[in-house]
C-alpha cells in the first residue's frame, strides 16, 4: 500500500476527515508519515476547509504507533530517519492552520497517541486506551510525546505514563485533561464532526490567530505574548472576515465567511 492508500481523505462541507487505514493496527510507517505531512500542507492551501478530523479505521485501533519491526536490527540511520519523518509529520499537524480534532476510536499507543497529542482537541470513545510505552522496549517518544503530554496533563501524570509506562482509559484521560470529551463506542467521529461544525461558525483568520497565540504560550513568557496578542488583533482588521463578522452581528444575521 502507498502512503496515500493508508490515509483516506474525505471532505464533508467545511471539514476534512482523515482516516488512518493501515491494518491491522493502523501503524505509521515510512510511506504514511510523509503522506500525512503532504496532505496537511495541501489542506493548508484549501481555503474552503476549516477543520480536520483524524480517526482510525475499524473499531479497535486509532493507531498503535510505529511498526517496531523497523527498529529490530538496531540500525541508527533508520532510527534517525524515522524520528525525523515522525517529527516532521506531527509538527506539521500541530501547525495546521485550522482546528484539528482527534477522534480516538480505540487504542492510541506510542506514535498513535503522539498523533492525537499533536491535534488541537481530542475525543475518546469509552473503550479507548492510551499510552506512551516506548521506554518498555528501550526507546522513547520521539514525535512530541515528551513535550506535548506534560503541557496537557502536567508533569506528574506525564511521568506516570512515560517513565512507568502507565496506560490510561478514557475516563482517566478525561479526568487528567488528556482528552476533552468521552463518548460512547462508535460516536467519536460524529462528535468530532459536530465540533467541526462549531469551528466553521468562527472566522477562519481569527481562529488561526487565536491558535497561534494559544500554542505560543507553551514556550514564550506572557510578557512576550501579550503585545503580540494586541498586534494580531489589529492585523485582523486587514481581513474581509473581520468586517463581515462585526457587521453581521450588528445586522442580526449569520456571517458568511470567506477565509480572507
Amino acid at each position: 500500500m502507498t502512503g496515500t492508500e493508508k490515509l483516506q481523505l474525505e471532505i464533508i462541507e467545511r471539514t476534512a476527515v482523515l482516516t488512518i487505514a493501515n491494518p491491522p493496527a493502523n501503524t505509521w510507517d515510512e510511506t504514511s508519515l510523509p503522506a500525512l505531512k503532504a496532505l496537511i500542507q495541501q489542506l493548508n492551501d484549501n481555503k474552503d476547509v476549516y477543520a480536520l478530523v483524524i480517526t482510525g479505521q475499524g473499531e479497535k485501533f486509532f493507531s498503535a504507533g510505529a511498526d517496531l519491526n523497523l527498529f529490530a536490527d538496531g540500525d541508527k540511520a533508520r532510527a534517525r530517519h524515522m524520528a525525523r519523518i515522525f517529527g516532521e509529520a506531527f509538527e506539521t499537524l500541530s501547525n495546521y492552520r485550522g482546528v484539528s480534532i482527534a477522534a480516538i476510536n480505540g487504542y492510541a499507543m506510542g506514535g498513535g497517541l503522539e498523533c492525537a497529542l499533536a491535534c488541537d482537541l481530542r475525543i475518546a470513545e469509552t473503550h479507548a486506551q492510551m499510552a506512551l510505552p516506548e521506554a518498555s522496549v528501550g526507546l522513547l517518544p520521539c514525535a512530541g510525546g515528551t513535550q506535548n503530554l506534560p503541557w496537557l496533563v502536567g508533569e506528574g501524570w506525564a511521568k506516570r505514563m512515560i517513565l512507568m509506562g502507565e496506560r490510561v482509559n478514557a475516563e482517566t484521560a478525561l479526568n487528567i485533561g488528556l482528552v476533552e470529551a468521552v463518548v460512547e463506542k462508535g460516536d467519536a467521529r460524529e462528535t468530532a464532526l459536530a465540533w467541526a461544525e462549531k469551528v466553521a461558525r468562527q472566522s477562519p483568520p481569527a481562529v488561526r490567530a487565536c491558535k497561534e497565540l494559544i500554542q505560543s504560550a507553551r514556550s514564550a513568557p506572557q510578557r512576550m505574548g501579550l503585545p503580540v496578542e494586541r498586534e494580531l488583533f489589529v492585523d485582523l482588521f486587514d481581513t474581509e472576515d473581520q468586517k463581515e463578522g462585526v457587521n453581521a452581528f450588528l445586522g442580526k444575521r449569520s456571517p458568511q465567511w470567506k477565509n480572507r
